[in-house]
């Protein structure tokens, strides 16, 4: 599968860098203004998921009911805190062998996406000091569409100029290796093969291709 792929396409949050822990506190930040806990634990239910399910998600936890103008205000409100913790990244948290299979990949000729729900992903791309190493950026700015659905896949394997099953998809979240398969990708999971079964292979990180 690796061998034989032309085109790579990596979420970024859990794979590339781990930005869920700013996403955890800002989200943990409003749950407390809202007068209830948010846990890690709730927090998993989040991964790969669009801001606007993700405070769906948080809402029902907490058993609160708002109308819609309340909703993007809060929206807004957790974006705001999020983007002020990223705004400090640095490329020390970049994952352990992120960067370097990125290089070993332009080095073979492997075309390479990012498939992300991130609004904020050009944004972290930069700070981190990787943009360059992408030949293309599908993120939330760029599909309606989140994630189990394939939508983001497959418009990053078209900005690619290849076809889905040209691709693998690099996944840390249950969601996003349903949306890879769905889009008719290959994919490699990021993590627990207990949560990720889906993948067609299962890693600890990218450090375990680096060659």
């Amino acid at each position: 599968m690796l061998d034989t792929m032309r085109g790579a396409i990596f979420d970024m949050d859990g794979v590339i860098v781990d930005t869920a822990k700013y996403h955890y506190l800002a989200w943990h930040s409003l749950a407390e203004r809202l007068g209830f806990e948010f846990t890690e634990a709730d927090n998993e239910r989040l991964k790969g998921v669009s801001r606007v399910e993700s405070l769906k998600i948080l809402l029902e936890i907490g058993g609160v009911e708002t109308s819609e103008a309340e909703r993007l205000r809060m929206a807004k409100e957790k974006n705001k805190e999020y983007v002020e913790y990223i705004s400090r990244l640095e490329p020390s948290e970049i994952l352990p062998g992120a960067k370097k299979y990125l290089q070993q990949l332009r080095q073979q000729g492997v075309k390479i996406a990012l498939g992300s729900a991130s609004k904020n992903a050009a944004f972290i791309l930069d700070r981190l000091g990787i943009a360059e190493l992408f030949d293309a950026v599908i993120d939330g700015t760029k599909v309606t569409k989140a994630k189990p659905d394939p939508e983001v896949f497959l418009e990053a394997s078209a900005a690619l100029g290849l076809a889905p099953t040209d691709c693998v998809v690099f996944e840390d979240a249950a969601a996003g290796v349903e949306a890879g398969k769905a889009a008719g990708c290959s994919v490699i999971g990021i993590g627990s093969p207990e949560v990720l079964f889906a993948a067609d292979r299962v890693i600890r990180g990218l450090d375990e291709l680096v060659g």
